[in-house]
């Protein structure tokens, strides 16, 4: 029973991660009274609500565009509707498998089974994270500029440096694998247009929600505060993000945006419903490179 703690104790610390961030949450509506966020639910336009899926599908084809510009650069033969099955296959396992089966695991594994080479594809997969946080670190100041218009600047001040030093470690650990890329510029720049494209939708799935529920924010402050939130996530202490994505954005939303706890709960959740519809289309994938996952024994790090 030791033993199977101490091999599984960062899933049961990210399991009650999101446990206590979920509950911070729950205690935060309920300062508002019991129903508000059933009404601030029953407020959302079902039109917006469409149109923000629309949004947030378009911006997983540029999250594939960006994935399929470096494997191509890099070689490998591989038609854009293959790197948008993999791609959703991976957004789906993200949501719904356990931490321990990443969605890069899955990515790796369905292009492996497709017969492309282990190592680029590996290579392929960092690239492409590093020049998503890239991406998102160049909207990183969108963010910080309201954060820090808030009375004291102390606290702000250590998440912002806590925030940079685990941009410079990531960017440290993942060098050598972007090597292969460094002399690609042109894929390096399309790539990084992928990536602006994707957060551009994003984004506006966001704020369709928030025109959803008759508030009106700047979009560039939804892009601020969504950058924030993306940033905070990326600390491993919950599944996925999963209660921490929800209790940040609520937050940000409620200080920042002018929304009261309830609406700012709603558009976060709304958020996190329109992510997981989105990756839905993954599911008719994923079988196949599970079983592939099970004859080769692949397991992730």
């Amino acid at each position: 029973m030791i033993n199977w703690f101490r091999e599984n104790r960062q899933s049961i610390a990210r399991v009650l991660g999101s446990v206590l961030a979920l509950a911070l949450l729950i205690v935060l509506i309920e300062e508002e009274g019991d129903g508000e966020l059933f009404s601030a639910l029953r407020r959302v336009s079902f039109g917006y609500f469409l149109a923000a899926i629309v949004a947030l599908s378009i911006s997983r084809l540029f999250a594939a565009s960006r994935w399929h510009v470096l494997l191509k650069s890099a070689g490998v033969k591989i038609s854009f509707l293959r790197s948008i099955m993999l791609t959703f296959t991976g957004n789906f396992s993200s949501n719904f498998l356990p931490t321990t089966i990443g969605g890069d695991v899955v990515r790796l594994t369905g292009a492996m089974q497709l017969g492309y080479d282990r190592a680029i594809c590996v290579a392929s997969l960092v690239a492409d994270r590093l020049i998503g946080l890239a991406g998102m670190s160049l909207a990183l100041p969108l963010g910080l500029v309201p954060v820090f218009s808030l009375s004291d600047g102390t606290s702000q001040a250590i998440a912002v440096s806590a925030l940079f030093q685990k941009v410079v470690d990531f960017s440290k650990r993942t060098f050598e694998s972007f090597s292969i890329w460094l002399k690609k510029p042109l894929a390096l720049a399309s790539s990084l247009l992928s990536t602006l494209g994707n957060m551009a939708f994003i984004y506006l799935a966001v704020y369709l929600l928030l025109l959803g529920i008759d508030h009106e924010v700047s979009y560039w402050l939804v892009a601020g505060l969504y950058t924030l939130t993306y940033f905070v996530t990326l600390v491993p202490i919950s599944i996925n993000g999963l209660g921490v994505q929800e209790l940040s954005m609520t937050f940000l939303l409620t200080q920042l945006g002018g929304l009261s706890s309830s609406e700012g709960a709603t558009v976060a959740l709304l958020t996190r419903l329109i992510f997981i519809i989105t990756s839905l289309p993954g599911a008719f994938f994923l079988p196949s490179i599970l079983a592939a996952m099970n004859e080769k024994k692949i397991k992730p790090d």
